[in-house]
């Protein structure tokens, strides 16, 4: 039944390009629709970091998956850039936490290890240690540039006969018996399951199919910034966030000469329009980046703010992805959408899950991934929660 299955796929981000690779390689039919170009969403805005430090072990085992399929894909070629990951704390308490991950890590076969205070200037030269008791790094974490992977991505679906078309937006729905037929600005397509990976856009794409599906556009910003010359070591990604607890100041290497900072915590009074938002970095909002930098980074050569701009968070009630159906009773439409900041990292993951519920009706490849889907529990309003 699965190789006659064709699977229509909204969205050509990482969610839904993931999403239509794993359905390809177990034998569904796929057509990817994207109202734009694609990763012209929030993965083309992404600072593109891939990490795995983290506190929680459900957490760390989805990236455990990610990471399985991203060392695959650097194998075909996928530029990954290994510059590391360092998660900052702040508390003793935040410390214990950083241990129990490093053993969850290591059991899981992720590198990871503790660095103290007093260590921390020998991995980042030019960190201000004040406030802090130190940090846990993962040498194998880095970035890579979200667009590339999207063009990846796609070339490998085509390979596998998967259909990617552009500028197609999706205007209505018909039920039909067994399946779908999407009414399109371009010819229809029938089909008989659907994948909402729209990202910023899916609780549309979720109403036209009558179904609500709650997840809040938050706007984000980063920015570029130039050294007067390159620094003698390579700035590892750092973050300043533990649960929620911090910051939220991250920032990386780029390249030779250049970092990428962004505040990976708002305080949005309400959600954004992602067809009609600004998309360009405001003045007050490099004022605060600098300050936060001026703390952590006080003497970095001739550090100069250069150009930003805006993305969005797709951001559920519970800060998890919503991976399944909305509905039980049509298990045929799977929402993959909600990873927040995290969908770079999680895109592997994701697909793989939202592959299973289109074929198997349940995640069946990875543990406890159920308590993903968007139930009545989980899928709410976030001001709600």
């Amino acid at each position: 039944m699965t190789a006659s299955l064709h699977v229509a796929v909204i969205g050509a981000g990482t969610l839904g390009l993931c999403t239509a690779l794993n359905l390809l390689e177990q034998g569904a039919r796929v057509t990817v629709l994207e109202a734009q170009s694609i990763a012209s969403g929030s993965s083309g805005r992404s600072v593109g970091v891939v990490g795995s430090q983290f506190t929680d072990p459900f957490e760390i085992m989805l990236r455990v998956q990610s990471f399985r399929r991203f060392r695959q894909w650097e194998g075909q070629g996928l530029q990954f850039n290994h510059i590391g990951y360092l998660r900052l704390a702040r508390t003793p308490a935040q410390m214990e936490l950083f241990a129990k991950s490093v053993e969850i890590q290591g059991g899981a076969g992720l590198k990871s290890r503790l660095i103290r205070a007093n260590e921390l200037r020998d991995l980042v030269p030019h960190l201000s240690p004040d406030g802090l008791e130190g940090g846990l790094f993962g040498p194998d974490n880095g970035f890579l540039d979200p667009y590339d992977m999207c063009n990846f991505l796609a070339r490998i679906v085509r390979e596998k006969a998967g259909d990617i078309h552009q500028y197609r937006k999706v205007l209505g729905v018909g039920r039909r018996p067994g399946g779908y037929r999407l009414e399109t600005n371009g010819d229809p397509v029938e089909c008989d399951a659907v994948v909402n990976a729209g990202g910023a856009w899916a609780p549309r794409v979720a109403e036209l199919f009558g179904q609500r599906l709650h997840i809040w556009p938050e706007r984000h910003e980063a920015v570029v910034i130039h050294l007067d010359r390159p620094l003698d070591y390579t700035m590892p990604m750092v973050m300043d966030l533990v649960d929620g607890e911090g910051s939220g100041l991250n920032f990386r290497h780029d390249k030779p000469g250049a970092l990428i900072a962004e505040i990976h915590k708002v305080t949005s009074i309400a959600p954004e329009d992602p067809d009609n938002y600004n998309d360009q970095c405001e003045e007050q909002s490099k004022v605060h980046l600098a300050e936060l930098l001026l703390e952590r980074l006080p003497d970095l050569p001739g550090a100069r703010l250069g150009r930003g701009w805006a993305g969005l968070y797709p951001v559920t009630a519970d800060h998890r992805p919503l991976v399944g159906p909305i509905d039980a009773s049509e298990p045929a439409l799977v929402t993959a959408a909600g990873a927040g900041g995290y969908g770079i990292q999680l895109a592997p993951v994701i697909g793989q899950i939202a592959a299973d519920w289109v074929l198997q009706g349940a995640p069946a490849s990875v543990p406890g991934a159920g308590s993903l889907a968007p139930t009545a529990e989980r899928n709410i309003r976030k001001v709600d929660h």
